[in-house]
């Protein structure tokens, strides 16, 4: 996973179904401050070309993104990366 905004999305995406729009406004109330479309529709693109993420039509333009078998895979491997990162920086190694 190449960057901590697909994890994030992914992440998001596992609990509810969201639009890109959603998401945005997620992320600005997790962070304090909501990215731009031009930051996170072409991050939506790319894990929808990875196979990770699908787009479910509702109305008109209207979608929403949900988790495909192989999104649900890499969240739980991305998962385990972070918590090993984020483990060895409160645990010191000896």
């Amino acid at each position: 996973m190449k960057g901590f905004l697909e994890f994030q999305i992914l992440a998001m995406i596992n609990k509810n179904n969201l639009s890109g729009n959603e998401i945005r406004l997620e992320i600005e109330k997790r962070r304090g401050f909501r990215p731009s479309p031009g930051t996170i529709y072409p991050v939506l693109k790319q894990l929808k070309i990875k196979g990770l993420i699908k787009e479910n039509k509702i109305t008109g333009k209207e979608k929403k993104y949900s988790l495909t078998n192989n999104g649900k895979k890499e969240l739980i491997r991305c998962e385990k990366i972070f918590v090993s990162l984020f483990k060895g920086l409160c645990y010191p190694m000896k």
